[in-house]
């Protein structure tokens, strides 16, 4: 395909910038801008465009607010009940695959039982680097939690990459294991099935040079070894778990990243403000559509956007935004069930609540705190449907 990797150094803090890899369709030179974890505005002259737009760390792990990621987090209130208290539909519980080591056959069996739910949580706490993010795991064990005694997920259909303390290598978060991991997820997959894929960790944006991005850039992940290996593109991550989606499989990606809104490639954006559908067709034509089946992302913010911490919801500690409201409110709404309007509207509701009141009524203070305000969350799908007639179900 011609790619190309780029490597440098960062002008101010002389960091190493991430491997970047890239498909050039032009051999113009140009002059590309690259944000380091420091907050330094790099300009880079290249022949072969492969540079990635970072948002602003901040390095403000122990401010009321920091870009991206926990600095620890954990709901307080949270129900802390062991998969045996979930609804007596689920099956029971057996060896998880996130307390044991991979292998082709036990992924085979493990895909045959997991036939109705299956999940795949990631959390990237970025262990011994500068920009290291404190809680992700946390994340990840709420989320667990969540679908075990919310939606019934069974216990050992539930793959869990971390970087906890004797997890297992198979089991750490890097490019290689996320990318195994995924078409895990989709393997098998038949109609009825009911996955989902989540992930806490760094988010980045890189220039689109397939033209398939409406706002001319890739989103991407950040794997634990993203610095060497690469980034994991919102083109790969469609092509691995959306494009295989049969008719009648159920596909939920929630993604706590920056610039995560279109991280799944999907074709319809919703427009929470005008309360209508958005086409996100790629201006080349290239294939993001299902092979039948629904594919739906929630993701914590839009794509030029940057995701938030706070504590402004616990004064104690920090928690993502998204990831907080998301599972407090479906905790709040789990007898009756809720629509996707309706846990947007919540979502709206409470992040422009907190956001109110921190003080902005100075001018001076919208100034200082106007990269810091939390974003709102972002809804895309495979297929347009009425947000206020469907529930919400994993």
């Amino acid at each position: 395909m011609g790619s190309t990797t780029t490597t440098t150094t960062c002008s101010n803090c002389k960091t190493r910038l991430p491997h970047l890899t890239s498909h050039p369709t032009s051999p113009t030179p140009r002059v590309t801008q690259y944000r380091c974890f420091c907050g330094y505005v790099n300009l880079i002259e290249t022949t072969k465009p492969a540079v990635a737009q970072h948002h602003h760390e901040g390095q403000q792990q122990h401010s009321q607010h920091s870009h991206r990621r926990r600095a620890s987090s954990w709901i307080s209130h949270m129900k802390g009940s062991s998969p045996s208290s979930s609804s007596k539909n689920c099956k029971p519980p057996s060896p998880s695959p996130s307390s044991s080591s991979s292998s082709s056959s036990s992924s085979t069996s493990l895909i045959k039982s997991c036939g109705r739910k299956r999940a795949l949580l990631c959390g990237v706490t970025y262990t011994a680097r500068k920009y290291k993010l404190k809680g992700t795991y946390n994340d990840v064990n709420n989320m667990k939690h969540l679908l075990i005694n919310t939606f019934c997920f069974p216990a050992d259909c539930i793959r869990i990459l971390s970087e906890e303390e004797g997890q297992p290598k198979e089991l750490t978060p890097t490019k290689k294991n996320i990318e195994k991991s995924l078409k895990w997820l989709v393997e098998g997959c038949q109609a009825g099935d009911s996955l989902v894929f989540y992930f806490s960790g760094h988010g980045l944006r890189q220039p689109d040079f397939k033209d398939d991005e409406v706002d001319g850039f890739d989103e991407t992940i950040c794997p634990l070894d993203f610095m060497e290996e690469g980034m994991i593109l919102d083109n790969d991550i469609n092509s691995t778990i959306v494009h295989p989606l049969k008719e009648g499989v159920t596909l939920h990606a929630i993604v706590d990243a920056c610039h995560s809104g279109t991280i799944l490639d999907l074709l319809y954006v919703y427009d929470h403000k005008g309360n209508k559908w958005k086409d996100n067709s790629p201006p080349s034509g290239a294939r993001k559509s299902t092979s039948g089946g629904l594919a739906i992302c929630l993701s914590a913010c839009e794509d030029d956007k940057m995701a938030a911490d706070t504590t402004a919801f616990d004064r104690n500690v920090m928690n993502g935004a998204m990831t907080y409201t998301l599972i407090e409110i479906i905790k709040n709404h789990s007898g009756k069930g809720i629509t996707y309007g309706e846990l947007l509207d919540f979502m709206f509701d409470q992040i422009q609540r907190i956001n109110g009141e921190r003080c902005l009524n100075s001018r001076i203070l919208r100034k200082v705190f106007r990269h810091k305000i939390i974003q709102q969350p972002l809804l895309s799908s495979s297929e347009d449907f009425d947000v206020y007639k469907k529930k919400f179900l994993l």
